[in-house]
């Protein structure tokens, strides 16, 4: 047994694993760089935003007209790219959150400054990734819809041209404001699962590339990135607000799991759950009941789980519904999310490399001890 077992704790639940200055998760608090989520949603644009956690702070008119030029120029997917892109896409069956991990890992072999750990480096690196992944993302979605490939619009904003890019067509002004309002919420949590994932990588010196390959990978599971495409597809199968009830019944007597509920740190409730919620059920509402029906299901479910369970619902779960009444197709939800949080990861990827300490817990051993090779 080992010694430390007196200090574990499942999953480093409570454990504070190193300091950053990028971003801090509270009860009732989400806070970028010193500012807070509902102050960011409400009175910046992603662009913005992307640019207080890629380049440190708030920026000038200049810089962001600056930052925003580079983002665009990066929007073109190179074309070797594009070809592994459209190999990965076309295969049956195939999970978008795969070709985007496939694609971004390989434009690591095309990306002039791959391996070049300097901070310089990094956030072109950065900004590139950002500027490019909303092509990958819209690119793939033409590729399995059997569309031609549309090319970025660079008169778009970064919110716009990620709608027009998938759907084939710009988005309205709601729509636009929706899109940004969630890459937004979802652009940076802390030392998240994928988030300490592109840590520990980025802590054994590896590449950006190599560490946002990890983070997506981390990113694609139901616990986490993938909690929005499992919400939206559990509220599919309920169908309907009359087999709201029957439906939670058998979900608790079976033990199962309703997704989209519950947060490791927020135990009083997600406030990106609620801000996202407003502006999905207005868009909902504008485009009538058929789109508003979805919503009174979710609510029937919140308002089940807050009083039988006392669980709220996180941001993945009206996420997820929103992204539906827009007609987004549900296996794209979690590399939207990609779009924003390449913002976060890439944060704090250049923050580990710049005071960098190879991230190496320790286990609790729990199996036998003093086995003889021989006596077997």
């Amino acid at each position: 047994m080992s010694t430390t077992a007196e200090k574990k704790s499942q999953g480093l639940e409570g454990i504070i694993v190193g300091d950053s200055a990028v971003c801090s998760v509270e009860q009732g608090k989400l806070i970028y760089r010193g500012y807070d989520i509902a102050d960011l949603a409400e009175n910046a644009a992603f662009e913005e935003v992307a640019h207080l956690l890629l380049v440190g702070h708030k920026p000038s008119a200049s810089e962001l007209a600056e930052f925003d030029g580079r983002l665009k120029a990066a929007r073109t997917l190179n074309a070797d790219a594009l070809a592994v892109l459209k190999s990965a896409a076309s295969k049956p069956g195939v999970h978008p959150m795969d070709v985007l991990r496939t694609v971004v890992s390989f434009l690591a072999h095309v990306h002039p400054d791959a391996q070049d750990n300097s901070p310089e480096a990094e956030l072109r690196k950065a900004v590139n990734l950002t500027g490019v992944i909303p092509t990958i993302i819209g690119h793939m979605q033409n590729v399995i819809d059997g569309r031609d490939i549309v090319a970025p619009d660079m008169n778009l904003s970064h919110a716009q041209n990620l709608y027009y890019m998938m759907m084939g067509e710009k988005p309205s002004e709601k729509a636009a404001r929706i899109i940004d309002v969630s890459l937004i919420l979802y652009a940076e949590h802390d030392f998240n699962a994928s988030t300490f994932t592109s840590r520990v990588i980025a802590g054994t010196l590896a590449d950006m590339h190599g560490a946002v390959t990890g983070a997506i990978a981390a990113l694609k599971g139901p616990l986490h990135g993938g909690a929005n495409e499992a919400a939206m597809e559990m509220i599919k199968e309920v169908g309907s607000v009359d087999n709201v009830e029957p439906f939670m019944k058998n979900a608790f007597e079976t033990k199962r799991k309703i997704m989209g509920f519950g947060h490791r740190v927020y135990k009083n409730g997600d406030h990106r759950a609620s801000i996202l919620h407003e502006l999905g059920r207005a868009y909902a509402e504008e485009k009538g009941q058929d789109a508003v029906r979805w919503f009174e299901i979710g609510e029937k479910i919140q308002k089940i789980m807050n009083d039988e369970k006392g669980i709220f619902p996180n941001v993945d779960f009206p996420c997820g519904l929103t992204y539906f009444v827009m007609g987004i197709p549900v296996p794209q939800y979690t590399p939207i999310f990609v779009a924003a949080r390449i913002t976060g990861w890439a944060a704090h990827i250049m923050e580990q490399h710049q005071n960098n300490r190879l991230i190496r817990p320790l286990s609790n051993y729990t199996g036998p001890l003093n086995k003889s090779w021989n006596d077997d």
